[in-house]
């Protein structure tokens, strides 16, 4: 079964409300002559409702770049699955190693925010990827094994189809450096040799495992056309349409040859 092809923008901290508007239109024009890859814009938790407004009727999604996993109460700042729903999101990313960076996420922390996503109708763009001094001291497969078994520790295998994994080698995002796609593919097919053992074959073969870090127009075939990368998790370059719509124009391109 070919998976589908899965280009999400995580737009950071970037966008006030009315460039929100005008990013996901044009992006939107860019995008209507796509039908086989997937498209998710995820701007900031103030412009969601905006940026809904505007692609509501396409078939574009819409995702969050973090929540909360209590349902509601006093904290102070934060956001729960329910009220990005509310503003019309599907999706949400989990776990970004800026997340975990800055903001002391751990496994655990994230597992929980998982758990509580999918409780609400949410589908998690879940994130892992190993620092720079761990690539160097070859632990890449411990790291990102550890954080693929406890991000998903307790879900059953039918949660899976709701889940999106984005291996996101912390220093290639923001750096311009890119994993080959020779080193991201090991990854990737790591990771599905992880979810095999945890939620059986059948299941692992149809999870979207997406890359990120430093996608761009000029690098995003090679690094498509991998056999287990299913799609990008894409940061400054989805931050302008022109560049974004490379990203995508190239996935329907991939996605099309695939079907014939």
């Amino acid at each position: 079964m070919a998976r589908k092809i899965i280009i999400a923008g995580n737009w950071k901290m970037h966008k006030t409300n009315a460039e929100a508007r005008q990013l996901a239109n044009q992006i939107k024009m860019k995008a209507t002559d796509i039908r086989q890859a997937g498209i998710i814009l995820c701007p900031p938790f103030t412009a969601l409702a905006a940026v809904y407004e505007t692609i509501k009727d396409t078939g574009i999604g819409l995702g969050a770049q973090n929540m909360f996993w209590e349902k509601e109460g006093a904290f102070t700042g934060e956001i729960s699955a329910g009220m990005i729903k509310s503003a019309g999101a599907g999706y949400v990313i989990i776990g970004h190693s800026e997340r975990r960076q800055y903001f002391g996420e751990t496994d655990e922390t994230v597992n929980k925010k998982i758990k509580a996503a999918l409780e609400n109708g949410l589908n998690p763009i879940v994130c892992v990827g190993e620092s720079l001094q761990q690539r160097e001291e070859n632990i890449t497969r411990e790291v990102v094994t550890r954080q693929i078994k406890g991000a998903l520790d307790g879900l059953k295998p039918a949660d899976m189809q709701h889940i999106i994994v984005a291996y996101e080698p912390i220093w290639a995002i923001g750096t311009g450096k890119t994993a080959t796609p020779q080193q991201a593919e090991e990854v990737h097919g790591q990771i599905r040799t992880v979810l095999t053992e945890m939620f059986g074959q059948e299941v692992a073969e149809q999870v979207i495992i997406q890359y990120g870090g430093s996608v761009k127009p000029e690098n995003a075939r090679e690094l498509l056309s991998q056999p287990n990368i299913d799609g990008a998790l894409v940061g400054g370059a989805s931050l302008k349409a022109d560049s974004f719509a490379g990203i995508f124009q190239t996935a329907e391109q991939l996605s099309v040859s695939k079907k014939t």
